[in-house]
């Protein structure tokens, strides 16, 4: 009896982690406006986000047609779509509604890809994303060295 029981609890706390996927228009699609496919840029690298028949509303705000936007970075595959995107380094959450940021990025190249999640951050029925994007960040550069002040070779 007791194992069925947590079975039953184990079974339901699974199906509360899944979450409702809301409904976008056919056709609707993130992109994003900058940096271009293909360019190279410094760190912080400014990523403006864009949408096509659909809104932003604030992660929490439930209205039809909107979501707000999640950024993948150097990610090959989408998350599952039934469950809430999970925040890391590699997928950052613009919750407040947010239509660009500022983005940290290593030297070197990095694939970018927004995908929209609703009030719940789950992504919509059909997936609302852009087309990733490669761009290439370069190595900053070095900063002159202070000489000391004395003679030329003695004591530098």
């Amino acid at each position: 009896m007791k194992t069925w029981i947590a079975g039953l609890a184990l079974l339901s706390s699974g199906l509360a982690m899944a979450a409702d996927r809301s409904s976008a228009p056919e056709g609707a699609y993130a992109y994003i406006i900058s940096p271009a496919h293909g360019e190279t840029v410094s760190s912080p690298v400014l990523v403006r986000f864009g949408l096509a028949g659909v809104g932003v509303a604030p992660a929490g705000v439930e209205r039809s047609n909107t979501g707000h936007h999640h950024l993948l970075i150097d990610m090959d595959e989408l998350p599952p779509a039934n469950e809430p995107l999970p925040a890391s380094d590699k997928l950052i959450h613009f919750g407040a509604g947010q239509t660009e940021a500022l983005v940290e990025l290593t030297p070197g190249t990095h694939k970018l890809q927004l995908v929209l999640g609703n009030h719940q951050h789950v992504m919509h029925k059909p997936v609302v994303k852009s087309k990733p994007i490669t761009i290439t960040v370069r190595a900053p550069k070095a900063e002159p060295q202070e000489k000391k002040p004395g003679l030329p070779g003695l004591f530098q």
